[in-house]
């Protein structure tokens, strides 16, 4: 059945503000590292209420263009505001428990037997896919390559076909939760350390701690600003 006729739904006003803030950037030509007005003065100049103002700060620094520093403004990560579509947001929002809960049962177990079973070959792809995520966050990146490349040789030194079918029919929206996780403040470096733990632990042939330890890695994944975010806030009335 046809969705085309479902109730029709007013802009929110922070969506409004973001358009705004998008073209304030573009028009003034600001990069990365230059600091956006004060959210008072946002909104006295835009005409809307703080709230609608903070929401769409809420929604830039989940999307990683902006950072908002307690008591020191709010700076420009990149330069632009290349804002994605905030449906495509809430959709995103939608799925992701259920792919961290996913991601936690699969790739627990394949630490578990990656550390049963692991090859030195194994062990060497694990070992240069941190060097490749080292060499991304040394140069500013997030380390996303590197961080593909690790899980993708934990599951490889797993030697399960049908784990490894099942991590390959996810893989867009591990792909989607692995962008939202580096993304977050000081995550990579984070993210790094604790794939090292996990290869030590594979390394050492100790199944139940590099189980641990890649739960604990796939927990702190889970922590991301988006899961706090509430898209419904400030509708235009």
């Amino acid at each position: 059945m046809t969705d085309a006729l479902r109730p029709m739904t007013k802009q929110r006003l922070y969506e409004q503000v973001l358009e705004r803030l998008r073209q304030y950037v573009t028009d003034g030509g600001l990069r990365a590292g230059d600091r956006l007005p004060p959210e008072r003065d946002l909104a006295q100049r835009l005409g809307v209420s703080r709230a609608s103002v903070k929401q769409a700060i809420v929604v830039l620094e989940v999307q990683g263009l902006v950072e908002a520093r307690h008591g020191g403004g709010t700076y420009l990560v990149r330069d632009s505001l290349d804002v994605e579509p905030v449906e495509e947001m809430v959709e995103r929002r939608r799925r992701l428990p259920d792919v961290l809960e996913a991601r936690e049962a699969l790739e627990t177990k394949l630490a578990e037997l990656a550390a049963e079973r692991r090859t030195d070959d194994d062990l060497a792809a694990m070992r240069s896919a941190l060097a490749v995520m080292a060499g991304e966050i040394e140069r500013g990146g997030h380390g996303a390559e590197g961080d593909r490349l690790f899980h993708a040789a934990v599951t490889a030194a797993a030697h399960s076909s049908l784990l490894a079918e099942f991590m390959r029919s996810i893989a867009h929206q591990i792909a989607e939760s692995r962008t939202e996780s580096l993304r977050q403040p000081g995550r990579p470096g984070r993210s790094l350390a604790q794939h090292q733990a996990i290869l030590d632990a594979v390394d050492a042939r100790q199944p139940r701690q590099a189980a641990t330890a890649m739960r604990r890695h796939v927990r702190t994944v889970a922590k991301v600003r988006l899961l706090d975010w509430d898209p419904e806030e400030e509708r235009q009335p």
